[in-house]
């Protein structure tokens, strides 16, 4: 069975990147980066809207489905390190429709599915962290990937997923702020080390 590692943080805080980094020069994980591709087209074709509660809770149906069979594919090989994957499906699913001042019932609703989900928790995760300066700065100097949902999340629902995600078991905070992106790529790939050698703090 294989050992899940996630890589957590705010948008433009260094995932995708610490991600292709360990895909290249750590032969013994497999790397999953985030995809959302099939359930993203699938809410297009239905015209799904999030800001209504039935769509949301069929969009969030799809996401969940969407892990859940990332995960399972993945079982093949020892050591997976996933660019956010299940545990961020769970924060989003149950805590986007406050950010947005609704109050839906959607721990009910979907109660099966989060079950389902759960079981798809990372052994180990490593929140990336950093100011919201220092994110907005990274952002801007991207210019090959479109982050129209940038300000929402920083403002909105980051602060509630660092809190979320300290509440986790196996979860560590890694500061980013001051550190290169050859820098963070080097801690990432330390931390997996130390996860593979049952050494994470």
């Amino acid at each position: 069975m294989a050992v899940f590692l996630s890589l957590q943080g705010g948008m433009a805080v260094g995932k995708t990147t610490a991600a292709r980094w360990l895909a290249a020069h750590e032969p013994r994980v497999r790397v999953l980066e985030e995809d959302i591709t099939l359930p993203a087209a699938e809410v297009r074709r239905r015209g799904l809207d999030k800001h209504c509660f039935r769509d949301y809770i069929e969009i969030q149906r799809l996401f969940i489905r969407h892990e859940i069979a990332r995960w399972n594919a993945a079982q093949a090989f020892p050591w997976v390190v996933t660019d956010l994957g299940p545990g961020e499906t769970e924060f989003y699913t149950l805590h986007y429709p406050a950010s947005i001042g609704q109050d839906w019932p959607v721990a009910e609703a979907l109660a099966g599915e989060l079950a389902a989900l759960r079981r798809c928790r990372a052994a180990h995760t490593l929140f990336l962290d950093a100011s919201a300066a220092v994110l907005r700065a990274r952002k801007e100097a991207d210019t090959t990937r479109d982050r129209g949902f940038f300000d929402h999340t920083v403002t909105c629902l980051l602060p509630a997923k660092r809190a979320w995600f300290a509440a986790q078991p196996g979860t560590e905070f890694l500061p980013t702020d001051t550190l290169t992106a050859e820098q963070l790529c080097e801690a990432v790939h330390h931390w997996v080390l130390r996860c593979m050698a049952g050494t994470p703090t």
